[in-house]
């Protein structure tokens, strides 16, 4: 049984990530910053009928509980197929139920930092610590859920359908993790890893406070898509199949 670790999975997009990899025949270690949560999570997923599921606490800011998620992990499994880095926030502070829009000129270095912290580095902690367990799967496979807010090319055409919603941290932070896939990707190419960056499209979570368009459902498709491609597929990728549903791949 191919093994799978979602960090932030306890609700929204991760969580059902989590249900569509159960209902694949994957073992899945929901990571949630609060272990109470998580539990509930799994609680859920067992009342459907799933039983391969298992909560992990784990906050990617913080070094120390991503080293004891990581010997946690360890204790339960020898091998670790699939890591999604599902965690993420958007920097979006509200006046009642309006965001308010912060500029490159104004957003204070904090703001930044705050985004950065979960968006980038934590997704470099969770991928260090674990990446031991992934090395012993005969098929790894990363996914580093990212944006098309994130693409510097499409960002740069005016006829780009976000081109006016420019929100400065959180596309910042995409832009570098991006990048980071790249680089991760190309020191892993000889290895029988997949490392792609993917994209799940508006979705309608509390992560954007149900403004989004698109389901869970089909925004979880597109993530499994990549995480449970053969060995005959990309490595290095950038995906956003909202952005193109012909091919699925996006500028950088």
């Amino acid at each position: 049984m191919k093994t799978a670790l979602i960090t932030g999975a306890n609700k929204g997009i991760g969580f059902e990530v989590a249900r569509q990899l159960l209902q694949l025949n994957y073992r899945v270690f929901i990571g949630s910053r609060s272990l109470e949560l998580g539990n509930k999570a799994v609680d859920k997923l067992k009342s459907e009928g799933y039983k391969n599921v298992v909560a992990v606490q784990i906050d990617v800011t913080d070094q120390d509980s991503v080293k004891k998620a990581r010997i946690e992990l360890g204790k339960k499994i020898e091998v670790l197929d699939v890591l999604i880095n599902n965690s993420g926030i958007n920097g979006i502070e509200f006046d009642g139920e309006t965001p308010i829009m912060h500029t490159s000129t104004d957003t204070d270095v904090n703001k930044f930092k705050e985004v950065f912290e979960v968006n980038l580095f934590g997704v470099i902690r969770t991928t260090q610590a674990f990446l031991d367990l992934l090395k012993k799967s005969v098929a790894p496979r990363i996914i580093n859920v990212s944006s098309s807010q994130g693409s510097l090319t499409l960002h740069s055409d005016p006829d780009f359908i976000h081109y006016k919603h420019k929100g400065v941290a959180y596309q910042s932070s995409k832009a570098a993790l991006n990048m980071y896939t790249i680089v991760l990707a190309y020191e892993l190419r000889d290895l029988p890893f997949k490392v792609n960056a993917v994209s799940p499209g508006s979705t309608k979570t509390d992560f954007n406070r149900q403004l989004g368009q698109g389901s869970v459902e089909d925004a979880a498709k597109r993530i499994i898509k990549y995480a449970t491609i053969d060995q005959d597929g990309p490595t290095g990728k950038f995906f956003a199949e909202d952005m193109n549903p012909k091919t699925g791949e996006i500028p950088w």
